[in-house]
């Protein structure tokens, strides 16, 4: 039976409109026109980075596809059966791995057999979740809703070099609600700065600048020394091991930027989640929403809507028969809840 297409305005948004419908398109096999991709950015149009996730995306379902070429702002995708398997695709920039594979992930968990990517380009990168958060904070997630998917780091990757490898093992799955409302007590901190090609002092400045801000001690902090060949880079990673989710926040280090700088906009993000009741930061709560839909319902806490909650909440309900509800519980804490419709 032919699909109706989804017809959307990319303007509503940035890359992850584009993403989030690519990974609908193939969940639900419902064809796909955009127009106006990444039209308010900076640079509009496909970087390589989305160009990568469709062209992948396209490998996965067999689909058909108009305009996969750099800078397009308008995109068709008609896809076909989602199949599993060995799979490989390379960014060719520091473009990020795992938005790459945050593409494909919800199609290959329903795929026929068991499948494993790999996607080489940027692994931190100050645009993009880094690999860390994926597999310290947003995979355990998935996991206890029912996905079975292993992360690997094989290699680090960093703005402008790029180079970095990531790879992901996904078994069949079957996703199940998850409600996650409260973070529960704060059970271990640490914070990791990683250097590559750097002077070691940077990640020793930025350790002393969370120590003094966080008052994290010596013993949760950790400089990682990278082969300088992976750099130049610079990122510092903060962990939050709570009783029912894992937190990570994280700033990079750019040239003519100072180590405190970088600390500081970490540090930021931390205590702004830290010092609300909200049980996931921003960035996680983005990421939740999708898989919460495709396993029929779920609901969280975070601490306000965002430009990229909001469009990614316009996509989904556009795909999927759902509703999505969000309401005010207090200065620093809003529900979401998703719901299949009546």
């Amino acid at each position: 039976m032919k699909q109706d297409v989804i017809e959307l305005d990319g303007a509503i948004g940035g890359g992850q409109v584009l993403r989030s419908a690519l990974s609908l398109s193939m969940v639900t096999g419902r064809p796909l026109s955009i127009k106006n991709i990444r039209a308010r950015r900076s640079r509009p149009g496909l970087l390589r980075q989305h160009l990568t996730a469709v062209l992948a995306a396209a490998q996965v379902c067999g689909a058909t596809v108009q305009g996969a070429e750099l800078g397009s702002q308008v995109l068709s995708f008609i896809p076909g059966p989602i199949r599993g398997g060995d799979f490989s695709f390379a960014i060719g920039t520091a473009g990020s791995c795992t938005l790459v594979l945050q593409t494909l992930l919800p199609a290959l968990l329903l795929a026929p057999e068991v499948s494993r990517v790999r996607v080489c380009g940027g692994t931190h990168n100050p645009l993009a979740p880094p690999a860390d958060f994926l597999e310290l904070a947003w995979l355990p997630q998935l996991r206890r809703m029912g996905a079975k998917v292993e992360l690997q780091l094989l290699r680090h990757g960093f703005v402008p070099a790029g180079g970095g490898e990531v790879e992901v093992l996904v078994q069949p799955s079957r996703l199940v609600p998850l409600h996650l409302l409260e973070r529960g007590a704060l059970l271990t901190q640490r914070a990791t700065a990683l250097i590559a090609g750097i002077a070691p002092h940077v990640a020793e400045r930025e350790l002393q600048q969370v120590g003094k801000r966080l008052g994290m001690t010596q013993d949760s902090m950790q400089r990682m020394d990278l082969d300088q060949g992976r750099g130049p880079g610079n990122v510092l990673l903060l962990e939050f091991v709570c009783e029912h989710v894992t937190e990570v926040f994280s700033a990079f280090g750019q040239s003519g930027r100072r180590a405190e700088a970088v600390a500081d906009q970490a540090i930021n993000q931390a205590r702004d989640w830290l010092g609300g009741e909200a049980a996931v930061a921003e960035h996680l709560a983005d990421q939740l929403l999708m898989p919460m839909a495709l396993a029929g319902g779920g609901s969280f806490t975070t601490p306000r809507m965002t430009e990229h909650l909001h469009s990614n909440i316009a996509v989904i309900e556009r795909f999927l028969p759902v509703t999505i509800e969000c309401r005010e519980e207090g200065p620093d804490r809003l529900k979401v809840e998703c719901r299949p419709l009546a």
